[in-house]
Parts: structure tokens; C-alpha cells; sequence
């Protein structure tokens, strides 16, 4: 990845990172979000804690699913396993949807959850799927499987659901710790943030058109309700 080839090409020219799919301390590109130790600092949102979340929010918009499809990769094997723990306690059972080499064959992984008789869909967070994100949603409509997934531009794509950190948001702290290298500071030094804004977006279109009735609790928590 970029990153790793930065790391290979310099240990003093600083590097501000915007994570949103990896734990830069899991990887060994920083020592602690505290105390960063080299070059690299910036802000980055771990994506295993949100994955129950999503889990939470799927349940109390479809309180009768019991069988979700999840769709997930090597990069987000991680929320993969936090899932399989988060389905017992929620009475869910999870039919896993592993994809390879990408970009990935969506039609496919699709036709397996309905073979699967899944009732509704997980996307994990990983950056291949985002390019894949219309026809996520496109698919998930023709397959009649009501979907979450991590960032606002999936709903907005047609997902039904979306929840995860705001990232202009991100790219706002990241800008805030270059202005402050650029002042003196030094990456070791500059702790590590992680996003303070989080939105759930319900798309109502797309609930209409999977003949769903949205309870109205969760519409009012909602950030973002598209019409």
C-alpha cells in the first residue's frame, strides 16, 4: 500500500495519515495513538468497534431479520471476527460472504447471500469495495437485501443504511496536524486522534422501495434521512 512505501522511502519526512480502514498500531506503523514514536501521526477510526454498531442499528430497523449476509475481505477480516462475536448476543446468525481478488465479482457474492436465504446484508469497511459502491447498492435493491454499510456515500448511493465517522471531518484534524508541523512540531509528539463525529444515514427511497416501514425511533435519531 502507499503507506508502507512512504515508510520504506523516509523514517524523518513526516506523514500525516487519514486511517479509516486500518489500525496503523496492528500494522506496525506506529508505537501507541498516545505517543505515535516516528514520522507518522493523524487521525484514524477503528473500524472493529463500529462494526457492532452497524449490527445494532441493522436489528432495530429490521427487528424480524434473524440470517445476515456478510460481506468482508482480508483487509476487513478483523471486523469480521468482532461480528461473529457481536451475532450471538444479538441472535443473529451470519452467512459469511468472503471475496477475493479484487475488484471483486459482486454479482456473484450476491447470488451466494440469496442462495444463502440471508434477510438483509453487512458490508464490512474495506477501500475495495467503495469503488463497487452504486452497484452495492443496486444489487442489494434487486436482490431485495436491505444494507449497511460504513460511509455516508454508500447510503447516498442507494444503501438503505449507513453508519460510520464523518470524513471531512478527518481530513479537517489532519489538516490541523499538518498546520501544526508546519509550525515545529514533531509527528512523534502528535498523538494520534480518532474522529469525535459519527452519522447514521437512513435512505427512505430505498426503504419504500424494499417495502419497509422504518421505525419512527430510529428516524429521529437519524443525522441524515434521504428522501
Amino acid at each position: 500500500m502507499t503507506l508502507q512505501a512512504a515508510r520504506k522511502a523516509t523514517t524523518t519526512v513526516p506523514i500525516v495519515i487519514v486511517a479509516v480502514d486500518f489500525d496503523p498500531i496492528a500494522r506496525g506503523y506506529v508505537a501507541t495513538l498516545a505517543k505515535p514514536g516516528g514520522n507518522v501521526t493523524g487521525v484514524v477510526l477503528r473500524q472493529i468497534e463500529l462494526t457492532s454498531k452497524r449490527m445494532q442499528f441493522l436489528k432495530e430497523a429490521l427487528p424480524n431479520v434473524k440470517r445476515v449476509a456478510v460481506f468482508w475481505d482480508a483487509i476487513s477480516a478483523d471486523q469480521w471476527r468482532e461480528a461473529e462475536k457481536t451475532a450471538f448476543a444479538m441472535g443473529l446468525r451470519l452467512q459469511s460472504v468472503e471475496l477475493r481478488n479484487p475488484p471483486y465479482h459482486l454479482t456473484d457474492a450476491f447470488q451466494t447471500a440469496t442462495r444463502g436465504r440471508a434477510e438483509a446484508l453487512l458490508l464490512l469497511m474495506s477501500p475495495v469495495f467503495f469503488p463497487q459502491r452504486a452497484q452495492v447498492a443496486a444489487l442489494g435493491l434487486k436482490s431485495h437485501l436491505p444494507t449497511i454499510c460504513g460511509l455516508a456515500q454508500y447510503a447516498h448511493a442507494g444503501a438503505l443504511m449507513s453508519y460510520g465517522a464523518n470524513l471531512d471531518d478527518m481530513f479537517r484534524q489532519a489538516a490541523l496536524h499538518i498546520d501544526k508541523i508546519f509550525k515545529g512540531a514533531r509527528p512523534a509528539d502528535l498523538p494520534i486522534e480518532q474522529p469525535t463525529k459519527f452519522e447514521l444515514l437512513i435512505n427512505l427511497k430505498t426503504a419504500k422501495e424494499l417495502g419497509l416501514t422504518i421505525p419512527p425511533s430510529l428516524l429521529h435519531r437519524a443525522d441524515q434521512v434521504i428522501e
